[in-house]
């Protein structure tokens, strides 16, 4: 049996789980998320914990036994405490302020890259070269902050470009020089 699919999901104080035939809905204090389960993967709850079994061992169901328990855990943490992912900008000139909603980003094009947040998803910059992606759904946040980062990837040469924080790039030596 799936490691990850048996652990219990505890539920923190003010999330509520609603289990219906086809899928789960989670509510909470930032919002309400949903996913739809597959046939022979079930849900049950009982004293505040949250529990996925499946009916079978055909290989389908255990691939989707642990994922299903692992968006579900996804979807609690999301909806009681968010999710949030750090970029950081690096170069000459690059930097990236807000626009209303609107993320606005100078990263030495001639023209200023301009992020519309999709629903669900909040913005913030903390200094010039600092960008924050916030929201409830994890998948679409770390999608978000993937999308910004490849408006200008970091480069291997110099390091200049968007890169998560903490993120080590690799760097390359410039030319060897002519003998």
């Amino acid at each position: 049996m799936s490691r990850i699919g048996r652990k219990p999901i505890p539920l923190p104080k003010g999330v509520d789980v609603k289990i219906e035939q086809d899928g789960v809905t989670v509510k909470g204090a930032k919002g309400a998320l949903s996913f739809g389960i597959m046939p022979n993967i079930s849900v049950t709850q009982a004293d505040g914990i949250l529990s996925v079994a499946r009916a079978n061992d055909e290989k389908s169901v255990r691939a989707a036994h642990g994922m299903t328990r692992a968006i579900l855990n996804n979807m609690v943490v999301g909806v009681s405490q968010g999710f949030e992912k750090v970029l950081e900008i690096i170069g000459v000139g690059y930097r990236a302020q807000m626009q209303g909603k609107n993320l606005v980003l100078a990263l030495g094009f001639s023209h200023p890259v301009e992020v519309a947040p999709p629903d669900g998803i909040e913005f913030a910059v903390d200094g010039p070269t600092k960008v924050i992606v916030r929201g409830i759904d994890r998948q679409l946040v770390g999608q978000i902050a993937a999308n910004i980062r490849g408006h200008r990837p970091p480069e291997p040469y110099k390091g200049k470009g968007i890169r998560y924080a903490g993120e080590y790039v690799i760097r390359k030596a410039g030319k060897a020089g002519g003998k």
